[in-house]
C-alpha cells in the first residue's frame, strides 16, 4: 500500500462520527445505542437492515475535556489483540468480533479505527489489508504475522501468538520504564527542592547575614551567589535547561550518528546498560521466535525484527545479520559476527538450528532474559535507594550547612 493510500485511509477514519440513535424494534419496544459512520443516513440504513425503525439519529456531543483527542496506546493494541484472539478461538466470526470489541471501547479513536477495519473486511478486504491501513498502530511485524496466519489458514492460532507477543513486549517495556523512571523522578525532585531553597529560603538568611558585617565563609558565599543568580535569572535557567533537553531530543531523532553514539553510551552504563542489553536480547529472541513459528521466512522475519529490538545498536546489528543470512550464512554464525549477543544466546540458536527447533530455543532465550530484566530492575531499585539518599543529602544538607556556617562561626567568636 502506498503512502498516499495510507493517508486517504487515515482521512476516511477521521471523517467517521459517532451517532446516538433511538429507534423502535419489531416488538414495538424503544431501544437506543451508538454507531460510528460517515453520516446519519448510513446509520439509518444500517438500523433498518437490522429491523429497527429509527426515530432519532443525532451526532454524539464531544466530551467536555476532549477525550476524542486521545491517541491509541500500545497497551490498547495489546488488549485488542488478546480480545480478537479469544473471539476467533471461540468461533466468533471476524466481523462480529470487531463489532463487539469496538462497542466496548472508551477511546473514540480506537473505536472508529476498529469499525473502519470491520467495514473494510465486510467489503472483501483481508484482515492483513485492513490492518495495513493503520501502520502506526499495526506495524510491519504485526501485519506480516497476520498475513502468514491467513495464508496458512491458522489465523486464530497466529492471533493468539500475536496476543501473547504483544503482552510480553508491553510487560517488558513497563519494566524498563520502571527502572528508568524512578531515579529520574527522584533527581528531578531533588533539583526542584534545591531550586526552591535557593529562590525562597536562602534570601531570608542573606538578609540576616548582612547585619553581621563580617565576611562570609567561601562555601556560604557560593550558595548566596547561586541564590542571587536563581532569583534574578530563573527564567534563563529554565530556558537553558529546556533548550538543552529539547535540543538533545531533536538531535537524537534527526541525527543517526548522534543517536548511535547515545545508544552505545547508555548501553555502557553500569546497571541500566545491562538492563537495556538484556531487554534488547529478549525482544529480539521473542520477536524472531514468533515470526518464525508463524511461518514467515527467516530473512523476511529479520526485516521485521530489526525495528522491534528498541535499540539503534541492535537494530543495525540485526540488519547486518539479515544480510549475512540472505547470502547463505547460518543464523548463529551471523549473530557471532556482530559480537553483540551473549555466547549463551548464540549457542542456543545453534542448537535450535541443528535440531530444527529454532523457535522453541528462541522462546527459551526470551523467557530467560525477561526474567533477568525482572531481577535486574528489582536489584536496581534496592541499589539506587542509598545512592539517591546521598544525592539528596548532599544537595539539601549541603545548603543547610552552608547557611548555618556563619552562625556557627559567630558563636565560636562569642
Amino acid at each position: 500500500m502506498t503512502a498516499a493510500q495510507k493517508g486517504r485511509a487515515r482521512a476516511e477514519v477521521s471523517q467517521l462520527q459517532t451517532f446516538v440513535w433511538v429507534g423502535v424494534d419489531k416488538r414495538g419496544s424503544k431501544i437506543k445505542g451508538e454507531y460510528a459512520a460517515k453520516n446519519a443516513s448510513m446509520v439509518k440504513a444500517e438500523l433498518r437492515r437490522q429491523g429497527i425503525n429509527p426515530q432519532s439519529v443525532k451526532t454524539k456531543p464531544k466530551a467536555l475535556f476532549g477525550s476524542s483527542g486521545r491517541t491509541i496506546s500500545a497497551r490498547e493494541i495489546a488488549v485488542f489483540s488478546r480480545q480478537i484472539a479469544v473471539m476467533m478461538t471461540a468461533g466468533v466470526p471476524l466481523v462480529q468480533g470487531f463489532d463487539i470489541i469496538a462497542g466496548g471501547q472508551s477511546n473514540p479513536r480506537m473505536k472508529n479505527m476498529l469499525l473502519a477495519i470491520k467495514t473494510d473486511i465486510e467489503g472483501g478486504s483481508t484482515l492483513y489489508e485492513a490492518l495495513g491501513k493503520f501502520p502506526v498502530q499495526f506495524d510491519e511485524l504485526y501485519c506480516n504475522l497476520v498475513k502468514a496466519g491467513e495464508s496458512a489458514g491458522v489465523l486464530d492460532t497466529v492471533l493468539d501468538t500475536v496476543a501473547n507477543y504483544k503482552e510480553n513486549i508491553e510487560a517488558l517495556k513497563g519494566k524498563i520504564k520502571k527502572a528508568l523512571f524512578y531515579p529520574a523522578l527522584v533527581i528531578a525532585v531533588a533539583i526542584l527542592v534545591s531550586s526552591i531553597l535557593l529562590i525562597f529560603v536562602v534570601p531570608q538568611f542573606e538578609a540576616v547575614f548582612a547585619n553581621f558585617g563580617a565576611e562570609l565563609p567561601a562555601f556560604t558565599q557560593m550558595i548566596v551567589n547561586a541564590s542571587k543568580f536563581m532569583t534574578t535569572y530563573w527564567w534563563a535557567a529554565l530556558l537553558i535547561a529546556g533548550g538543552t533537553v529539547g535540543g538533545l531530543i531533536m538531535l537524537y531523532k534527526r541525527s543517526k550518528p548522534f543517536s548511535r553514539f547515545m545508544a552505545r553510551a547508555v548501553l555502557k552504563l553500569p546497571v541500566i546498560g545491562q538492563i537495556l542489553h538484556q531487554s534488547a536480547v529478549a525482544r529480539f529472541a521473542r520477536t524472531l521466535g514468533v515470526t518464525f513459528r508463524a511461518g514467515v521466512p527467516l530473512v523476511e522475519a529479520l526485516d521485521s525484527v530489526a525495528g522491534a529490538t528498541g535499540s539503534p545498536v541492535y537494530n543495525e546489528a540485526v540488519k547486518r545479520i539479515r544480510e549475512d543470512v540472505a547470502i547463505g550464512h547460518q543464523l548463529q554464525l551471523a549473530m557471532r559476527q556482530v559480537n553483540l549477543f551473549p555466547n549463551m544466546v548464540v549457542q542456543m540458536v545453534a542448537i535450535g538450528e541443528e535440531s530444527g527447533a529454532l523457535d522453541t530455543m528462541l522462546f527459551k532465550v526470551a523467557d530467560f532474559y525477561e526474567q533477568e530484566v525482572n531481577n535486574a530492575v528489582d536489584a536496581l531499585s534496592s541499589l539506587l535507594e542509598p545512592f539517591i539518599m546521598v544525592i539528596i543529602g548532599t544537595l539539601v544538607g549541603g545548603m543547610v550547612v552552608g547557611m548555618y556556617l556563619p552562625i556557627f562561626k559567630l558563636a565560636s567568636v562569642v
